[in-house]
C-alpha cells in the first residue's frame, strides 16, 4: 500500500504542459511554448565563472547543512539593502531551490491538521506541499475587481483556531499582482493580532514594472518580522532555475529546526551552486535590470495585442512574467464541432491544432483562466498570439 499523502498529490501541471510541448517539438512540430515558469535568459558569465572556479578549486564536498557562511552574509546584506531588514547568520537557511525552502518551512511549522490559508489564484505547488506536510490548505478566493489580492475581511473570515500560517506571494504567480504597503499593513496587523505565521514568497521581487516597488511584509515592524518567513532564491532574478538555490530568513528557533530537517533530508545545498549564488547576489546587478526591462517591453506588447483578441481579457500584471487570461467566454463555444468545455480542453485543442502551449487555470485554483508566460522571445510572442487569435476566431 502506497502513502495516502503521496497518492493525494497531483503532478505539477506547469511541468506537464512544458514536457508535452517539448515532446511535440522533438517530433518536429513548431511549438510556441507559453508554459514555462523560467526566464529565457542565460545565466550571466560572472556567475558561471564562479561555478567553474569552485569546481577547479575542488569545492565539491559537503558544506554546512544550512549553507556556506559567505553566501549567508551576502543574503543578509541583500535583505538589509533591498528590504530594510536585519538578520543574523543563524536566521538564514540556504536550500536546494525556493521550493525546497517552502517544504522546509512547512515541515518545521505544521502539525497534523494545522490549517494554512492560500489565496487563489495560487502557485500550483502550495496546496500540495501543505498536504504533504500534514496540513490542510484553506483556499480563499480572491476577486478580479480587487486585482486577485487577498483583502483583510476575506482573510479574517477564514481564520480559525487551527490557522498556523498564510502563504503570501508578491509579486504573484500566476497573476503578476504586487501588494501595496497599505494592503500588507492590514495583513500584518491580522497576523500579529491572531498570532499566525506569514510565509512570504518573494522570488519575483526584482521583476516589477511601471515604477512599482516590491515591499516585504516582514518590513512592517518587529512583531511581524518575527512571524514572517521570507522565501526567496536566485532562480527567477538571475536566470538560475537549474542551479537550485533558495533561502529562508526567519526567527532563529525556526531557522534552527529547518536546518536540522535539511541536514537529514538533503545534507546541504549544492556546493558549487552556492558559490555561483554568492557571485550572483554579491556581484554586479546589471543583468537583473536588463532582464526586467526586456520583460516589461514584452508585457506591454502582449497587453496591447490582447485588447484586440476576442473572447479573452486580463488585468495588467505589475510583476513576475505572466499574463493570467480569463477565457470563460469560450466555454459555451465549439472548435470544429468539439465543445470547449473547460480550460483543459481549451489548452489541449490549442496545443494540438495551433501548436501553442498554455497552462490551464485549474492548476492555480482558477478554472476559467489560462496562464501565459512572456519569458520567451518577442518573435515567439508575436507568432503565438497570432495563432491564439486564429484559434479563438474559429470558435462558434
Amino acid at each position: 500500500m502506497l502513502s495516502r499523502k503521496a497518492l493525494d498529490i497531483a503532478p505539477s501541471p506547469t511541468l506537464s504542459i512544458d514536457a508535452k510541448a517539448k515532446r511535440m517539438k522533438k517530433e518536429g512540430k513548431d511549438i510556441i511554448g507559453f508554459g514555462a515558469g523560467e526566464p529565457d535568459f542565460n545565466t550571466s558569465a560572472h556567475i558561471k565563472e564562479a561555478a567553474i572556479k569552485a569546481i577547479n578549486e575542488n569545492f565539491t564536498r559537503y558544506t554546512p547543512a544550512s549553507g556556506i557562511p559567505e553566501l549567508k552574509e551576502a543574503i543578509i546584506s541583500k535583505l538589509f539593502k533591498d528590504n530594510g531588514l536585519k538578520y543574523g547568520p543563524e536566521q538564514i537557511v540556504i536550500s536546494n531551490g525556493a521550493k525546497h525552502s517552502l517544504d522546509n518551512v512547512l515541515a518545521a511549522l505544521l502539525n497534523e491538521g494545522d490549517e494554512v490559508i492560500i489565496p487563489a489564484p495560487y502557485w500550483v505547488s502550495y496546496p500540495e506541499l501543505v498536504k504533504l506536510n500534514g496540513g490542510i490548505p484553506v483556499i480563499v478566493e480572491t476577486k478580479q475587481e480587487y486585482n486577485y489580492k487577498l483583502k483583510g475581511p476575506e482573510l479574517e473570515k477564514n481564520l480559525s483556531p487551527r490557522t498556523k500560517a498564510l502563504i503570501l506571494n508578491s509579486p504573484a504567480n500566476p497573476t503578476g499582482q504586487v501588494y501595496t504597503r497599505n494592503e500588507l499593513e492590514v495583513i500584518a496587523s491580522l497576523a500579529v493580532r491572531n498570532n499566525f505565521y506569514i510565509i512570504s514568497d518573494e522570488v519575483y521581487e526584482k521583476l516589477v514594472y511601471d515604477g512599482q516597488e516590491h515591499i516585504s511584509v516582514a518590513s512592517m515592524g518587529e512583531d511581524i518580522q518575527n512571524l514572517t518567513i521570507i522565501v526567496n532564491g536566485v532562480s527567477k532574478t538571475y536566470a538560475m532555475t537549474g542551479w537550485r538555490i533558495g533561502y529562508t530568513a526567519s526567527e532563529p528557533r525556526l531557522a534552527t529546526v529547518m536546518a536540522s530537517i535539511q541536514s537529514h533530508t538533503a545534507s546541504n545545498p549544492n556546493s558549487i551552486a552556492q558559490k555561483a549564488a554568492y557571485a550572483a547576489i554579491s556581484g554586479p546587478q546589471d543583468c537583473v535590470e536588463e532582464m526586467r526591462q526586456t520583460f516589461e517591453k514584452r508585457r506591454n506588447y502582449m497587453l496591447n495585442k490582447i485588447k484586440d483578441i476576442p473572447l479573452i481579457n486580463c488585468i495588467e500584471p505589475k510583476g513576475a512574467f505572466y499574463l493570467f487570461l480569463n477565457i470563460g467566454q469560450a466555454f459555451d463555444k465549439k472548435f470544429r464541432n468539439i465543445p470547449v468545455e473547460n480550460a483543459n480542453k481549451f489548452t489541449t485543442l490549442l496545443l494540438e491544432h495551433y501548436l501553442v502551449a498554455l497552462v490551464p487555470g485549474d492548476a492555480f485554483g482558477a478554472p476559467e483562466y489560462v496562464r501565459v508566460s512572456y519569458a520567451t522571445s518577442m518573435e515567439n510572442i508575436s507568432t503565438g498570439l497570432e495563432r491564439l487569435e486564429s484559434f479563438l476566431k474559429e470558435l462558434v
